[in-house]
């Protein structure tokens, strides 16, 4: 990453910041929530995708191309990851605590 994009990178959640911080409480944790509950369904389809990789790993006959992809898939699910996990970092620090989240089917 260039200086430039960094910059913009930095300005663009130093905006995420302030927006969330002027939110109401409620409308915070409600974003909040939705943001941990959408960060576990990430987590769980990366978590897919990456055994899936490792598996066609292991299998001689897959050829390189088809490694390649999921490798690719699995990565670019990676900076997905990464960018919504900062989202819900500011989300989480404008709130000031981390709402409990049942984990789903305990609801």
């Amino acid at each position: 990453m260039n200086d430039v994009d960094s910059s913009e990178a930095n300005d663009e959640r130093k905006a995420s910041e302030f927006r969330y911080r002027s939110m109401h409480k409620s409308e915070l944790e409600a974003l909040a929530v939705s943001a941990i509950r959408e960060h576990r369904r990430l987590l769980a389809a990366d978590e897919v995708v990456y055994e899936e990789w490792t598996r066609a790993t292991a299998e001689p006959s897959v050829s390189s191309a088809v490694l390649k992809s999921l490798q690719d898939e699995y990565i670019a699910r990676q900076k997905k990851s990464e960018a919504q996990q900062e989202d819900l970092s500011d989300i989480i620090d404008a709130l000031g605590y981390v709402p409990d989240v049942p984990l789903d089917g305990d609801e």
